[in-house]
């Protein structure tokens, strides 16, 4: 396997130091967040995602990216942290988010700011929290950057991003965000997230 230098904190920095993201007013929606967790040994790093439970009421059995919502009185960052802890045991420090990308509307009914969060040179400390995670995948950098696909559907005039990742797709929310990941800290192309659409399944 070839070094790539696209996933180490340095890179990551300088990517998002250059990129201004853009904030949604929440409304009578709820507020979320969620990491972009990058850590592993130099050079080798991954991207953490998951695979909600089957069982769980909302979104069951769909990949999604550590987070969940923001309770009163907590910030975002803290939000995503607490989060990270929770589903992942994964503990890390304010320090270590290295800055966020576009908020992103779902369909059912939140704002969800991504942020991008170091976990440090081992995902040794990665133990599932059954009861939120079924599955943990650690994507490399070959993985995230892979093109989107754009589908058109009757229900929206927007068309519906999806994300290849193995023999998967992976839709918006979290195909949206790290399509936008991709984009800013890959390829420094300040790409905008908001309007691809969500599949009509995930509109509950």
């Amino acid at each position: 396997m070839i070094d790539d230098e696209r996933l180490e904190r340095p890179s990551i920095v300088s990517a998002l130091s250059e990129f201004e993201s853009r904030r949604m007013a929440v409304g009578d929606m709820r507020a979320a967040a969620v990491a972009i967790a990058i850590g592993g040994e130099p050079y080798r790093r991954r991207m953490l995602l998951t695979m909600r439970p089957s069982r769980l009421r909302a979104h069951p059995g769909q990949f999604a990216l550590p987070g969940g919502g923001i309770d009163p009185g907590e910030s975002a960052e803290d939000a995503c942290l607490r989060e990270l802890g929770e589903e992942l045991n994964v503990h890390v420090s304010p320090h270590d988010i290295l800055g966020r990308l576009d908020d992103y509307s779902t369909r059912s009914g939140y704002v969800i700011t991504p942020f991008v969060v170091w976990v440090g040179d081992t995902l040794k400390q990665v133990v599932p929290n059954i009861v939120e995670v079924e599955i943990v995948y650690e994507v490399d950098a070959s993985e995230i950057d892979i093109d989107p696909r754009f589908v058109a559907i009757p229900e929206s005039e927007r068309p519906v991003i999806q994300w290849p990742f193995r023999d998967s797709l992976v839709h918006a929310p979290t195909g949206a965000v790290v399509h936008q990941f991709r984009e800013v800290v890959f390829h420094r192309r300040h790409t905008r997230v908001a309007d691809f659409e969500q599949p009509v399944f995930a509109w509950r």
